[in-house]
């Protein structure tokens, strides 16, 4: 048997997310649909993590076991060919027998695109959060610094009845906010992501653009273990899985 790593990239406007869903399109279920047209049948795949609706990746990493014989460079040409045009495979390479693609991935990195002008582009809808009040980047840098180092994130996700036990720490290894004429960008780093923990510290950080919250605050938010002080969920089409981290 062959172990494969297929890294991929797709425009989350067009899906309902990674995993596979009861009544919508999912990038899981179009994958699914060209590998069985390739090789015939639909093995066990180990994606990296899951994906919001609306949510983009850059880069997504998939993993599966297959006996078929067809060549990396065949297998990528071959899955486009049946891929939809909102998504592309990378790349493939062969891994270990024992590689998975999310238990063997060390950290990840999302950044989050905000389009800050009064006027709105038309051709970024959908690809960023539209937001009209001017932001200063410095000082939303300042206080995202806040969240660097291991910290317990429950302040700053999204809990439901399948998420309530569990280790809620996390490492934050980057981050900065910056920005290139309109457009600023929030990237993060981090040896994992709870859920809704990068749109959350987004919401939080244009709270601070707001004078809602100052950066100092965000320590004492991160040591209240309380979602409610912190700032609202960003919606999800300004977020991108960027880098899926492997090694040691």
């Amino acid at each position: 048997m062959r172990n494969l790593l297929v890294t991929m990239a797709y425009d989350g406007k067009h899906f309902h997310g990674w995993q596979i869903q009861d009544n919508a399109i999912s990038v899981q279920e179009v994958f699914q649909n060209a590998l069985k047209k390739v090789i015939g049948t639909v093995p066990d795949i180990k994606g990296c993590s899951r994906t919001d609706s609306g949510v983009h990746a850059n880069m997504y990493c998939v993993s599966f076991k297959t006996d078929h014989t067809i060549p990396c460079e065949r297998l990528t040409a071959a899955l486009n060919r049946f891929l939809p045009p909102s998504a592309a495979v990378m790349k493939v390479e062969e891994k270990p027998e024992d590689f998975h693609a999310r238990y063997d991935c060390k950290g990840k990195e999302y950044i989050y695109r905000i389009w800050n002008n009064e006027i709105r582009n038309p051709f970024m809808d959908g690809y960023v959060l539209h937001y009209w009040y001017k932001i200063d980047e410095q000082k939303l840098d300042r206080a995202a610094k806040h969240f660097l180092g291991r910290h317990d994130f429950t302040s700053f996700c999204t809990v439901d009845k399948h998420r309530r036990k569990g280790d809620f720490h996390r490492t934050v290894k980057n981050i900065a906010v910056t920005r290139d004429g309109d457009m600023v960008t929030i990237r993060i780093e981090a040896d994992g992501f709870l859920y809704n923990m990068v749109r959350i510290i987004v919401g939080t950080l244009l709270s601070v653009a707001q004078g809602k919250t100052e950066p100092e605050d965000i320590d004492v938010i991160l040591s209240a273990l309380d979602r409610s002080k912190a700032g609202p969920t960003a919606p999800p089409q300004g977020l991108y899985l960027n880098k899926v981290i492997y090694g040691p």
